[in-house]
């Protein structure tokens, strides 16, 4: 394969990093789906789980881009890294909010596609954070949806390695269906403490896990589906419209930089 074939990692991830990576998608999988697993009356609050688990997330999240960082991001990265954070923050406010359109997601999946999963995750930790302090978003949700952008980011830097048009359908295929998922996992946060309990889709503690899980399915189709098509459609348009012009500068700004090139020093001449 040809080095302009491969793919650019501007973040390594190395043994330990993926070590610490897999602990925080364990908790952020805890911290979605407590509803499902946590018994009723083992907590004093109703909403003592995401407080909990949401300032679990946040440090977990700063293990994990602390650990990515050390294993071999450089200046190059870091602006490359803190400049596609500043395009996403300023992107995010043109779409939120208006029949679920979603401007952010394309973004991160063809930064995590040509710059390598581990700037994919870092990538949906720091816009989102970034995103929320300038739109005044900032609340119990916000680890959640930097948990689930981080894994857009990442699982985009895992999918297949294809080239031209192929590549261009995957990455459109995978972002409408981030975005169904994304919704289904953000609906998970608030889902508890939303409805009235005699509701026949409310989250109702100690049902059998099918049935819990039913009353969430219906709860996600009659609450969020159409808003989640209006993600999955905008992203995916995104990629088919803009991604092969975007993948290439991306690929011609990391090829460029070099971002694992090693660094030699030598004495300056006398």
């Amino acid at each position: 394969m040809s080095a302009a074939a491969r793919a650019v990692r501007a973040v390594r991830i190395p043994l330990r990093a993926r070590a610490v990576i897999a602990g925080a998608a364990f908790a952020g999988l805890v911290a979605f789906t407590w509803p499902f697993v946590v018994a009723p009356g083992r907590f004093g609050s109703a909403y003592a789980p995401p407080l909990i688990f949401g300032a679990l997330l946040v440090l977990i999240l700063a293990v994990v881009v602390s650990e990515i960082a050390s294993g071999g991001i450089d200046a190059k990265a870091l602006a490359m890294l803190g400049v596609l954070s500043a395009v996403n923050a300023g992107l995010r406010p043109l779409g939120a909010g208006t029949a679920g359109v979603e401007t952010v997601f394309f973004l991160l999946v063809l930064a995590g596609r040509v710059f390598g999963p581990g700037f994919g995750f870092t990538l949906g930790c720091t816009s989102l954070f970034a995103s929320a302090l300038l739109t005044g978003g900032v609340g119990p949700w916000m680890p959640y949806q930097m948990f689930g952008c981080a894994f857009v980011g990442l699982v985009a830097g895992l999918l297949p390695r294809l080239r031209g048009r192929a590549e261009v359908l995957l990455l459109a295929g995978y972002g409408a269906l981030s975005g169904y998922l994304f919704g289904f996992l953000l609906n998970l946060s608030f889902w508890p403490f939303s409805l009235d309990p005699h509701s026949s889709i409310a989250y109702l503690p100690g049902l059998p896990f099918t049935e819990q899980w039913h009353r969430y399915l219906l709860f996600d189709l009659a609450t969020s589906l159409g808003w989640d098509t209006g993600r999955a459609v905008t992203t995916a348009l995104a990629v088919l419209l803009a991604g092969p012009a975007v993948l290439a500068v991306f690929r011609r700004a990391a090829r460029r930089a070099a971002f694992e090139a090693p660094v030699h020093f030598s004495a300056a001449p006398r």
